[in-house]
């Protein structure tokens, strides 16, 4: 099992997928780790998480490490499997606690804005 989270294959589309990926979640990673991209950093984010949204502490460390690490995961090859997954719960979570009160349409005029 241990295997599987080290395995490549040589699919170019799963390689195009993976660096797609990798491309749109960078940015939005390093603006909660460090500030870039005029995001709040690392201090910013864990305050918006945790007193603005009332997310427990560890939880707001995992989802801001899961986002920047894991574009940087998903661009380098790296624990591709582990990084999507991370990902993936981190959208799910924010769609749940964030977007979905806009449904299905960008909120263009952030009404109702509560975080990144």
């Amino acid at each position: 099992m241990l295997e599987k989270l080290f395995v490549t294959d040589e699919d170019v589309s799963n390689f195009i997928l993976r660096l797609l990926l990798g491309i749109v979640f960078f940015p939005h990673g390093m603006q909660k780790l460090f500030g870039w991209f005029g995001g709040p950093g690392f201090g910013g984010t864990m305050d918006m998480f945790t007193q603005g949204l009332g997310i427990p502490a560890v939880l707001a460390l995992c989802a801001i490490l899961a986002e920047g690490l894991g574009a940087l995961g998903l661009l380098g090859g790296l624990l591709t499997r582990v990084s999507a997954f991370g990902l993936a719960v981190n959208m799910i979570v924010a769609t749940f606690m964030l977007h979905l009160q806009n449904g299905f349409f960008m909120n263009w005029s952030k009404a109702g804005r509560r975080g990144l």
